[in-house]
């Protein structure tokens, strides 16, 4: 015996079928994108480590810069033992990095996505495919910076009132 449908359900069925394909093709999709990170250009790229307590918001893939030029990409994440992030970066062949520079986790904006940001150092010696960072910056997170600014105005305003309690009283005790 064969079932019929009416023309509601037949359209729900049809519905429910092509939104599971586009389920299923969105999942190969983005995994596919995520299984390697390519750079922008070609060419040949050697990889730099950097050690951070917090990396909030950097993900692999994301830019390295120099001097506001991006230079490479953050290829790869860990933790070592004490439970520092240990971030590889592979920067193009030919820029040469001093063995003083560091390395900090910067934004794009109050709100933009985060990128790694290298300050040159002064060195005549250069970091060697696979060297690490001996200066790092961690990310700043908004959120406690917010709360350090509201604490700090806090602070001020406390000062600033007990200021004119203490010229108040002053004017009382004179008359």
């Amino acid at each position: 015996m064969q079932e019929k449908y009416t023309k509601e359900e037949a359209k729900s069925l049809s519905v429910g079928l092509y939104v599971a394909l586009a389920l299923i093709a969105g999942t190969i999709f983005f995994t596919s994108q995520r299984k390697e990170i390519e750079h922008a250009e070609s060419g040949d790229y050697y990889a730099l480590n950097a050690r951070f307590g917090r990396t909030d918001g950097l993900q692999i893939g994301d830019k390295v810069r120099l001097a506001g030029v991006t230079v490479g990409r953050v290829v790869g994440a860990k933790l070592d033992d004490h439970f520092n992030a240990i971030m590889t970066m592979e920067l193009k062949d030919g820029i040469r990095i001093p063995d003083d520079s560091s390395a900090s986790i910067v934004s794009s904006g109050i709100m933009g996505a985060k990128y790694i940001e290298i300050e040159p150092g002064g060195s005549e010696d250069y970091l060697q495919p696979g060297g690490e960072f001996s200066y790092t910056q961690d990310a700043m997170v908004i959120e406690e910076l917010v709360d350090r600014i509201i604490s700090i105005g806090k602070a001020n305003r406390s000062k600033a009132e007990d200021k004119k309690i203490d010229e108040m009283e002053k004017e009382f005790d004179l008359n």
